[in-house]
This record gives structure tokens, sequence and C-alpha cells, in this order.
């Protein structure tokens, strides 16, 4: 039996041949690259390639690097070997190599320099030129050029050069003849001339890039030119750098390829940085032509006049706009912004559709506002019109019907806070505060009521009539709440300092001064503030931007739509938001200086307070000097883009001055015009016993007029005085807080009469009743 299995074992592992190969000892067969029984096989170095094949490496003279880009492949394109590579230069005294490990010296590597290792340091031969570096694994690689050349000291971008003997640029340069011959260009040559660069300049394919913007969708080449040295020792070295890379900082403005060749995308400049595989510096800018109009319409509103329509509440009104470049193109993609006067009432959508969320009136604006819109590096803001911000013609959308307002009321004298909701008629309970407020402020959403007082920051919460949080670290008067609902203007008279405050309860940015009234523009991206002999305006783009004023001013009103603010005082000054541009005439590329916020119209028109009409077509203003109210008949530029330079006379307006008789005024308080542009009630101190009310014409001149207080039905005496007051959301009543009798009338604009009034009974300390001169209020769906 032993014999028979030994017998067996010998016979499995000895017949067949064949099988005991692949199966006792597991071997496999060799598979060669033709198929058949000889020659190169599968796994063995085929070709071996170093990258980036095609336009090679850069090295300042001294430098070193490391070749990292080589790769192995056999017959079938498969990864093969790669770990033995012998590297050699072919001319080692521009190019070294270490042999085993590719790490690369623009010079000469140390050999036999006693303890120090080989190939420790660098030494420039100073040559500069070409040398061509290889790669052996069994098979030699294509040969990868290495451009030695000196240090780069500066890279400037501009047209190609036409002439390349006298100033040689990069489409002189051997490297960009030798990309171009693999682009389907005609150039396939370069004959060399004595400065190393090619006798004739590489014609490009597509339009050169100069200093102008191009338009989305086209194309240009650029091209730079590089110098080493400084001074008188400068010298141009742009055909011995090899390849040049530009990057744009922004790529949603423009995408360059490997040949240079630049492809606008959306509107903007940005800076653009050249150099070699090994360095790069800032070499100039690109612009994309910013847009020059934006035509905002209303979508299939089927109306005759498509920028003043009607839109019923809850009713998807979508807008459309059409945005044309400076070159007369048109332009897509755009991330405008969508603005309304009146986002609680009649918001606007991101997306250009206005849902009118209560009855009342707006005006929508589309913005392209930097940075998301055409933005521009801050040395750049206004060249070529990139920077800047660029607003549409307004539509004016008007949602009939009325709805229930909730007013809450307070004074500067009392503790307390009372609200009433006029869906049921009732006076809720008084609330308590910690301090009498100096000031109140409502969020554009109606959810927040900011309090201040000389000893802290009170917020209030309108859902449950609660005190929501208290800042003690942190006082002063509440200026304006940004339509956002995101920041608070404070200002503390006794530290003399301004707030941005955040509806988290943070402190965003300060700045020094004491101010008496803030505004913002309708994207909450700027607010303008009064601070008496200046005007200070914080941008999101530009940060604080102080302005000296000639007069003192203590009002303002931001123009619809918002390219501008006016600002009170002896004189009554318009302001623009585009800049007064300055391009330098030297340096390349030029730079700009910028004059933000430039005076852009001078009135005589002597003004304590101000307010702008949502039609876009007057700026109210009221002084208590005589008393006088002034409409400025104001003209906004037609055309949506900033020009270079912004002067008096940009914005036009003519004032029409009216006498506010029957009322003896200490001071202006308040110009409140409905949101529908109607009428605008004046509020004041002093004496009088009516409310004056103007309604404002469009192609002529407006009408004045009183409404006559009235206590139980007959005229209340002149001592009874309207010294606060707020407009309903939908424009059917006007709330005015009065002197005199401690109660808030209520003011019927259809009827312009004294319909009623309410007591909310706010009382001092010592419980004597105090005028409600804190009025705000929030609408509320009618059940």
């Amino acid at each position: 039996m032993r014999r028979f299995v030994t017998l067996a074992a010998l016979f499995l592992c000895t017949i067949p041949f064949g099988m005991s190969v692949a199966g006792c000892n597991k071997v496999s067969f060799v598979q060669y690259c033709n198929g058949g029984d000889s020659g190169p096989t599968i796994g063995q170095v085929a070709t071996v390639t170093l990258n980036p094949a095609l336009y090679g490496l850069s090295l300042n003279e001294g430098a070193i690097t490391q070749l990292n880009l080589v790769s192995a492949f056999d017959c079938k394109g498969n990864p093969a070997g790669g770990t033995t590579f012998t590297f050699s230069s072919s001319n080692p005294s521009i190019v070294d190599v270490q042999p085993s490990t590719g790490r690369l010296c623009a010079g000469t590597w140390n050999r036999n320099t006693g303890p120090v290792p080989d190939y420790t340091y660098c030494t420039s031969t100073g040559q500069a030129g070409l040398s061509y570096l290889y790669a052996n694994d069994g098979a030699t690689s294509n040969p990868l050029p290495i451009y030695v050349h000196p240090v780069i000291t500066g890279v400037v971008l501009g047209l190609p050069s036409s002439n390349c003997l006298t100033d040689p640029a990069t489409n002189c340069s051997p490297a960009a003849v030798s990309a171009a011959s693999t682009t389907s260009t005609t150039q396939t040559s370069c004959p060399m001339a004595a400065n190393g660069c090619c006798t004739t300049p590489l014609t490009a394919t597509v339009a050169p890039y100069g200093t102008k913007c191009i338009s989305q969708g086209t194309t240009a080449q650029l091209a730079a030119r590089i110098y080493a040295g400084t001074g008188a020792g400068q010298t141009n070295i742009s055909c011995q750098i090899g390849h040049l890379q530009f990057i744009p900082q922004t790529s949603a403005i423009v995408t360059i390829d490997e040949n240079g060749v630049a492809s606008a995308l959306q509107p903007g400049s940005t800076l653009i940085a050249a150099g070699t595989s090994e360095a790069s510096s800032s070499a100039g800018y690109f612009s994309t032509c910013p847009p020059a109009t934006i035509a905002l319409a209303a979508l299939g509103s089927g109306a005759v006049n498509p920028t003043n329509i009607m839109v019923n509440q809850n009713n998807p009104q979508p807008l459309t706009a059409v945005v044309t470049d400076t070159n007369g193109n048109q332009l897509t993609g755009l991330a405008l912004e969508y603005n309304s006067t009146t986002p609680t009432t009649i918001p606007s959508g991101s997306n250009g559709i206005v849902t009118p969320a209560f009855p009342g009136a707006a005006a929508i604006t589309a913005v392209c506002q930097p940075p998301t819109c055409n933005p521009a590096p801050y040395n750049e803001i206004g060249l070529n019109g990139n920077g800047t911000p660029i607003t549409s013609n307004p539509v004016h959308i008007t949602t009939p019907g009325t709805n229930s307002t909730v007013l809450y009321i307070g004074s500067t004298q009392s503790r307390y806070i009372v609200s009433v909701d006029f869906t049921t008629s009732t006076l809720g309970t008084p609330v308590q505060l910690p301090y009498a407020p100096n000031s109140m402020a409502m969020s554009e959403n109606g959810s927040t009521l900011y309090l201040g007082s000389s000893t802290e920051i009170m917020v209030f919460n309108t859902a449950n009539n609660s005190l929501s949080s208290q800042n003690p670290t942190l006082s002063g008067n509440v200026l304006s709440v940004s339509p956002d609902n995101s920041t608070v203007v404070i200002t503390d008279p006794v530290r003399k300092l301004i707030y941005l405050y955040s509806s988290s309860g943070i402190i965003g940015s300060t700045y020094g001064g004491v101010a008496t009234s803030a505004q913002w523009s309708p994207d909450s991206q700027a607010v303008y503030i009064a601070a008496g002999n200046q005007l200070l305006v914080y941008s999101q783009v530009t940060g604080w931007n102080p302005i000296s004023l000639a007069v003192a001013t203590q009002n303002i009103a931001v123009t619809v739509p918002s390219v501008g603010a006016y600002l009170s005082g002896t004189t009554t000054t318009g302001i623009s938001y585009c800049p007064s541009t300055t391009v330098s005439s030297t340096g390349t590329p030029p730079t700009t200086t910028n004059v933000f916020y430039p005076v852009a119209d001078n009135s005589a028109a002597t003004t304590d307070q101000l307010a702008a009409t949502n039609d876009g077509l007057h700026i109210l203003g009221a002084s208590a000097t005589g008393p006088t109210l002034s409409d400025l008949s104001v003209t906004l530029p037609t055309t949506n883009a900033c020009p270079a330079t912004i002067t008096p006379g940009y914005f036009q307006s003519t004032d029409t001055p009216h006498s506010l008789t029957g009322i003896i005024a200490t001071s202006i308080t308040g110009v409140s015009p409905a949101s529908d542009s109607s009428v605008a009630f004046i509020t004041y101190t002093g004496t009088g016993g009516v409310l004056p009310a103007y309604a404002p014409s469009a192609t002529g001149t407006g009408t004045l007029s009183n409404v006559t207080l009235l206590i139980n039905g007959v005229p209340a005496p002149a001592s009874v005085t309207p010294v606060a007051g707020v407009f309903s959301s939908d424009n059917s009543t006007f709330y005015a807080g009065t002197s005199g009798d401690d109660q808030v009338h209520i003011i019927s604009k259809s009827l312009m009469k004294d319909t009623g009034v309410i007591a909310p009974k706010l009382q001092d300390i010592n419980g004597n009743l105090v005028v409600p001169n804190l009025l705000a209020q929030k609408p509320r769906v009618t059940p």
C-alpha cells in the first residue's frame, strides 16, 4: 500500500509537466506585447514620461527643485517599473541633476567636496539658457525642457510685442512658439535672435488684451514682460523664462488657458498673477465689461406700463432684468440683488419674484452690487466701471386691500410700553421696562423692538410682549435697524461712539462721533449716518467712509432708487453712491484713487427732517424756520452705470417751498410719506392743533393742507401738537402721538380726517400722564 501512495504522488507531480508548473509551483506564464512567444513583455517598461512635457520647468539661477512628475508605462499603457530611474541633463553647466533622485540644480552640484555630502548645495554658473532633462528606466523619456534664467523681479501684463528685438514679450519666447505649434497655429519655428528671442513674434489667434474691458463670452490673448534686476540694471528676460502661466485671483471673472487665452465670464476685474513653475507675482489685472444698464420690468403682467403695476396679495409676480454691458452686449447669469423699499409688506425674492404679503406699495429695484456682482480690487475700483454698483429703474408695485395693525406706543418719559391690536381695538396691558427709553426702533420683520437708554440697550419681543434681553455694557440712542433685521445703529453721546450692533448681541464695528439719524440702503449693504458736520457711510465693500460737510446735518433720506442720499441742513445736499474716480496716468497697470460718496447736488432749501417718496420723484423736507416744507423734485440719472466723475448737478432738483401755516414749530420731528407716495404728514413740537399734510404731484406743484385734530369731536386747542407719527402698512391710517392731550390720534388717509383717539395712559415715575412720542407698527392679517 505504501508503494502505491508513493507512486501516485510521483504521478501527480510529474505528469503532465505543464500541470506541475502551474499547480505545484504557481509560476505565471510570460505574456508578450505582440501576443507571440518573444519580444517585449507586458509589465516591462516601454515608455518613460517627464511632465510637464510641453512647457517644461523654469528655474532661477542657483535654484534647487525636485523633479516629481516622472512615470513609466508598459506596452499596454499600464504603469510599470518606475523605481530605478536614472536622470541626465543635456547641458550640465546650465542644469545639473542628481542621477538617482532627479533633484535639479540650476547650476552645478557640489561633488567630492570633502565632508559635505555630494549634491548638497547648488552653485550658479551664471549661465542662463535651455537644457533638456532625460529619465531612463529601461527606456528613455521624452526630453523635458528646463529654462534657467536670472531671478525674476517683476512681471507686467500688457499688449503682445510687435518687435521682439527692441521690446521682447512672452509672445517672442521660443517656449511660446513651441507650445503654439501644438495648438493649431501656423507658426512652428523660431529663428533665434541674439537676445534669445524669436526674431518674429508669435501671431495670436485671438485679439490681444490691453487695458480695456472685454465683453462676457469673448476671448483675448494675454502677454507679459518679465524683468530681472532693478533700476538702471533692469533687463527684459521675457524670452528666457520658458512657459508663463496666468492665474486669476477671481476665477468667476475670467478663465485663462495654458496658452494665455483669457475667456471673459462675469463682470468685474481681477488681479492676474503671472509666473513660472517656480514662482509667480502680480502682473496686472483683467476686466470683464460691467453692466451699463439694467432694465427691470414685470414679466407677463399685461400692463401698459410694466414698471407700474398692481399685484394682489399672495400673488407671485416675476420680474425680468435685461442687462446690457458697456459694449452694448447683453449679459447673463449675473448675481443680481432685488430690493424692496417696504420688504415686510411687499418683499422681493432673490430670484426676482415678488409676492406681496400685505396690502401696500413698494418700489423694487435690481442691483448689481459688488462684491457679489462686478467686483474689483480696491485700487482698481472705478477703472472700466468695475467695482461700482449699478441699479435698475424701479418697478412700482401696489397691492390693494386693507390689513390690521399692531401699534406699539412708548414715551421717553415713561418706563411703560403698551400695544394696541386693531383686530380687536383693545389696549394691551402695559409692560414695565427697566428704564425709560430715549429711542425706539422696530426690526423690519416686526419681531423686535430695540429701545435705547442712558443705562442699557433693551430688546423687546413683540411675539409675547415681553423684554427678551438687556445689554448693560452698551447704552445710547437706537437710530435704525437694517432692512435684513441683522444690524442696529446705536449712538452713545456720552462715550461719543457709534456702534453697529448685531441682532445676536455683538458689537460688529464702532466709529467715533455722535449721530442724530441713520438710514440704510434697501439691500442693507450700506448705512448713511448723520453726525453733525460729518457724514459717516459704512459700506460692506469699502468699510467706514467719513465725509466732512460744509454745514451740519441731522437727518438723511436715501433716494429711490437707492443711488445716493440727501442730507438736511441750512442747505440740502445730495450725495451719490458712485465714486468719483481718478485713474493714474503712470504705472502699469494703472491704478485708481476714489472720492467715495461725492456731492451730487446742492439745494438752497433749508431742512431739518427729510424723507424720500417711493415714486422716486420727491425729496420732502421740513424746517422749523418759517416753518416751511420744501418739495425737491429730483431727477436722478437715467443711465444706471456710474460715470467716472461726480459733481454737483449729477442729481438735479428743483425746490418748491410751502409755508406751513397754522402752526408754530419749535422743531420738526418727522416727515412721514405714505408708501404709495400719495401724501406725507409732518410732525413737530410747538403749537398748532393741526397735522400738516402734503400731497406731492408727479407733474406739478403739490398741495399743502392741515388735518384738524379733534377731541370728543371738536377741534383740539393749539396746545395739542402731533410730535410723532407712523403710517399703517396699507397706507389707510396715520397714527399721530400728540402732546397736550397725551393721546394717539387716528387719521384716515382717504378722509383726511381725525377719526378717533387711543389713550395709552403712559405715566412717568410720579404717576403723571406723558406724551406718547415713540411709535412703531407692524401689519397683521385681518381675520
